[in-house]
């Protein structure tokens, strides 16, 4: 187990109780749900074709991401359940918005008040109790509010460079989405992965030098990201989930009949020929 440098109560260096039933219904319906509404989830491959997740074992991790859109939790659980699925996944959101969905405080969702000493104070808790567990992924959107993947520099929250200040171990990971059209009606849902920070390896690295070196690796794996959307290669992701092509019902289906027509085999994405070879 990983003990944190500031020693806290036990009764508070826990992290809420986990509903793996709940969790796994929840998971069921959010991949139903980005089918719907994205072309493709999709995670960018590492340096010349490696692995698309970072080699974590079985350390506690904290992923530090961005914050472009209202997308991004159902994102990062969808990734922590494909590459770890042993693992749980926290994080913290704004407290008002569990207002009307209190299950999801069953299944990882943390309320914090943002902008107040109380809110500070159960997040670096939460933290601190994150970097005990070694089954666990604690996400944190660290920008704090949206804010356009484009935006530069980036800037990050400085709770979060107190919060692996405060931890004696552990590895904290670059994690950057967007959300991008390419050929199809639907957008893509691109992520990235960037290297790991083992906490240890800095152990007299201030909260504020922290801070400083996550932003600029965040800012480094958005940079590579949007550079992979932008060439729009799918061969250069690993693909989560496939979603829907196509335009819609009625124009799918006058073309569809028309593949039929000519023998071949109805393909209703836009990006290449828009139908099959029969053979």
């Amino acid at each position: 187990m990983i003990a944190t440098r500031d020693a806290v109560p036990s009764h508070e260096n826990q992290l809420p109780p986990f509903s793996h039933a709940m969790y796994g219904w929840f998971m069921w319906y959010v991949r139903g749900y980005l089918r719907r509404h994205f072309h493709a989830v999709r995670v960018l491959r590492g340096a010349d074709g490696g692995a698309a997740f970072p080699e974590v074992g079985d350390e506690p991790v904290m992923l530090c991401t961005n914050h472009p859109g209202w997308w991004d939790p159902l994102i990062f659980l969808t990734l922590g359940q494909r590459f770890a699925p042993q693992r749980m996944n926290y994080g913290p959101i704004e407290a008002k918005a569990l207002g009307k969905y209190r299950f999801l405080e069953r299944i990882g969702f943390i309320g914090i008040e943002p902008g107040t000493w109380r809110g500070s104070a159960r997040f670096l808790r939460m933290a601190r109790a994150a970097a005990h567990r070694g089954d666990v992924f604690f996400w944190v959107t660290a920008q704090g509010s949206f804010t356009d993947p484009r935006v530069r520099p980036t800037v990050i929250r400085p709770g979060i460079g107190h919060a692996v200040a405060a931890a004696a171990g552990g590895l904290v990971v670059p994690f950057a989405v967007e959300y991008p059209y390419w050929n199809e009606r639907l957008p893509e849902a691109l992520a990235a992965f960037g290297a790991p920070f083992r906490v240890a390896d800095a152990p007299a690295r201030s909260a504020d030098e922290w801070t400083a070196e996550l932003a600029g690796a965040l800012e480094a794996t958005q940079d590579r990201l949007a550079a992979a959307a932008l060439g729009r290669d799918p061969d250069a992701f690993v693909t989560v989930i496939s979603g829907r092509v196509g335009v819609g019902m009625a124009y799918d289906g006058l073309r569809r009949v028309r593949a039929w027509s000519r023998g071949e085999r109805f393909d209703p994405s836009h990006g290449g020929t828009g139908r099959e070879s029969a053979s």
